[in-house]
């Protein structure tokens, strides 16, 4: 349970992360292009959101469906209404942050007049195929290289109505350096100003894991921390939450 404790500027060089090989630019926009021609994703029916583990209108476990609804109610209360950027991470690697972050999102799109876009940034660790299948999609790191995608390039559909999706992209390693450039910025202030009524949860790799939890944080309004329950001592989550600035540490998801 929880315990509450603009627009991007043209794309110029200056802007883009160089990272290893140069970005096949025609072959990044051809997948692109194929991607879109695609049809929208199927919706997931309830038998695959069971399987899934994704919170529905109408699901049998109650108690699991009002926890999150409870989260949303709670994050709502605290920006007043208005969208926000939410990080949510982990203490340790494997701690659940991916499938509270999933969860969280799918909660916003409960609601017909919310939409929600879900942000990969667990480039190691990619979990966001379990809202549909994204193998191949140009993601996040293809836009911070490659400086001729656009944002709209990356935000897909996802079988659950109103969440959308960046996935993480192609590039895997160094993810410190893709998250603190300054498109990276950009990026997030740019779909958080565009799209007013939609909700930006991003998904991060775990604190004690790696340094992008902590640069994320800066970029977002908001920090969720989930703690395996039993298994984190409270003099280590106190160390985990001082790198963090604490006001913006919303709460914390004791996940069993």
């Amino acid at each position: 349970m929880i315990k509450t404790d603009s627009d991007i500027p043209s794309n110029g060089d200056e802007n883009i992360v160089q990272l290893g090989a140069d970005s096949d630019t025609d072959s990044v926009l051809a997948r692109i292009k194929s991607i879109r021609s695609m049809a929208q994703v199927q919706t997931f029916n309830e038998d695959e959101l069971q399987r899934r583990k994704i919170v529905y209108a109408g699901m049998p476990d109650k108690k699991l469906l009002k926890v999150y609804r409870d989260i949303r109610t709670q994050l709502l209360k605290k920006s007043a209404g208005e969208n926000f950027v939410l990080l949510v991470t982990s203490v340790f690697e494997g701690g659940g942050a991916s499938f509270n972050a999933t969860n969280i999102a799918a909660a916003f799109s409960l609601d017909e007049a919310k939409t929600s876009i879900l942000v990969d940034c667990n480039l190691h660790n990619s979990m966001v195929g379990n809202l549909g299948d994204f193998d191949g999609a140009p993601g996040l790191t293809d836009y911070l290289v490659n400086g001729d995608i656009c944002e709209e390039d990356i935000i897909y559909s996802s079988g659950v109505p109103r969440v959308r999706v960046v996935p993480a992209g192609s590039y895997t390693e160094s993810g410190a350096e893709y998250v603190s450039s300054e498109r990276m910025k950009r990026f997030v202030k740019s779909i958080k100003k565009r799209y007013p009524d939609r909700f930006i949860v991003i998904d991060s790799p775990s604190l004690a894991d790696s340094s992008e939890a902590r640069i994320l944080a800066d970029l977002s309004d908001y920090v969720l921390i989930v703690v395996p329950r039993g298994k984190v001592s409270i003099p280590q989550i106190k160390t985990f939450q001082e790198s963090i600035e604490r006001n913006k540490i919303v709460g914390y998801i004791f996940n069993d």
